[in-house]
């Protein structure tokens, strides 16, 4: 079943205009007739139309032309469809032309059929839809913001940001946290390039799954003869990035006693190389990331409390990608635009039903997962314009419900949150179809309709 839309209908014959009407509302539209381009401006300019039928003939002093001119001035995502008697068709055609400022969508001849009135009708509501939420993705991609290639629109990434540039400037230590792919390794790199040590060098160093003996070679050099294969002194990374900035990725899982020789390097800005006695003094800027709960580390014995509380100085929680689903659009529309010029391919659009089915996935692998995403669509993609065809088939096919909470709800259908907050009432009513029914508003015939045409259960 089509989506509801509401349908302006000029006729100067109130008989022709209420006869359209009666067909398509009982194809489920909402209809309004009025039988003057005067009556029919009033009507656009106190609600616009998904789409008006109007006759290219009327009585009075506005023709079809006029209204069709009212109606795009007044909503741009208006289709407006002609009707024309029989030998005029060329009037109509010319307004279909692509050079036409004031566009129709399509016209039909009289005598009217009514199932090609439904069919002209359904399809022009469907691209009233898709122009408007293309719209509104546009509105979206005006509001984003962006700090060194972090992109939101969210009320979570603003506040991100803003505590980022009050950061970026100081020498204090941050602890960036969140959930693998959450892009934990762009803030780091966005505060220190927005730092006075922007100029000196910035190194990272994955503190997982290196062995003690190798991380402590790595962070604080060895001398010659510190161990077999020592054949010169090597600096470690602190001292590399004297001056500037030392980024520890997945802090979390570095070993207890590296833990202690870490502590005192941040703290007392001392390292003593591998093999030596003699402690050297450095100027490194740490910042440190990690996908696991340090607080709950130092619970268990895992990590040092001391080290947890100078690290921590400024903590910056990284929200995971489903708790900011209103930032989607955006990134994959700066997915799209970098998978193209980095894969030279010319896509540079996607469908409203392809980014809703985007919105709708859960996204464990967060922000990563949805630039692999794109990347692939991208580069298999033989358009300029990625559809749901080009989705991966566990996007394509999911039917999954995902929580809506406040803010949350950017790239949703009007029929998407109906069908989610159906399933929510159910959940509340423990299935109970009478009371979710009475809670709705709606009569049971309504909801079992409802349930078979969104396959709940």
């Amino acid at each position: 079943m089509a989506e509801t839309a509401f349908i302006l209908i000029v006729e100067d014959e109130a008989a022709h205009g209420e006869v359209i009407k009666e067909g398509l509302e009982r194809a489920g539209h909402a209809c309004n007739v009025v039988e003057s381009g005067q009556a029919a401006v009033q009507s656009i300019r106190k609600r616009a139309p998904d789409v008006v039928i109007t006759d290219y003939r009327l009585g009075g002093d506005m023709d079809g032309m006029d209204v069709l001119k009212a109606a795009k001035q007044a909503s741009a995502v208006t289709e407006v469809i002609l009707v024309t008697a029989h030998g005029n068709e060329a009037l109509a055609r010319a307004a279909l032309r692509p050079d036409n400022p004031t566009r129709a969508y399509d016209y039909i001849t009289k005598p009217l059929d009514i199932e090609e009135v439904r069919a002209v009708v359904e399809r022009a509501a469907r691209q009233a839809a898709t122009s408007r939420e293309n719209a509104a993705l546009r509105a979206q991609l005006d509001q984003a913001f962006s700090f060194e290639g972090i992109l939101g629109g969210s009320e979570a990434m603003a506040g991100v940001i803003k505590r980022l540039k009050l950061v970026a400037g100081s020498k204090i230590t941050v602890l960036i946290t969140g959930e693998t792919g959450t892009g934990k390794d762009l803030v780091a790199q966005a505060i220190h390039n927005n730092s006075p040590r922007k100029s000196r060098d910035y190194r990272v160093i994955n503190c997982a799954g290196l062995s003690e003996t190798l991380l402590e070679s790595e962070l604080f050099g060895h001398v010659k003869g510190a161990y077999t294969g020592a054949l010169n002194d090597r600096k470690g990374l602190f001292e590399v990035a004297d001056g500037g900035t030392l980024f520890l990725d997945e802090v979390g899982d570095m070993p207890l006693v590296m833990q202690a020789k870490l502590l005192r390097a941040v703290d007392k800005g001392e390292i003593i190389p591998v093999g030596s006695n003699d402690p050297r003094r450095v100027d490194v800027r740490v910042i440190a990331a990690t996908h696991r709960n340090l607080q709950q580390r130092v619970s268990d014995g895992a990590f040092r409390e001391d080290l947890f509380y100078r690290l921590n100085q400024v903590p910056i929680g990284i929200p995971a990608l489903r708790e900011r689903r209103e930032d989607i659009p955006l990134l994959v529309d700066h997915f799209i635009k970098q998978a193209s010029r980095r894969h030279d391919k010319h896509v540079n659009a996607i469908t409203p039903a392809s980014v809703r089915k985007l919105t709708q996935h859960p996204w464990k692998g967060n922000v990563r997962e949805l630039e692999n995403t794109i990347t692939t669509m991208v580069v298999l993609c033989e358009s300029d314009t990625l559809d749901v065809a080009d989705l991966p088939e566990a996007i394509r096919g999911s039917t999954e419900l995902v929580p809506v909470q406040s803010g949350t709800t950017a790239g949703l259908s009007m029929n998407d949150m109906e069908k989610i907050h159906i399933a929510n009432t159910l959940r509340h009513t423990d299935g109970n179809r009478e009371r979710a029914a009475k809670i709705l508003g709606i009569g049971a015939r309504t909801l079992y309709r409802k349930l078979k045409e969104y396959e709940l259960s």
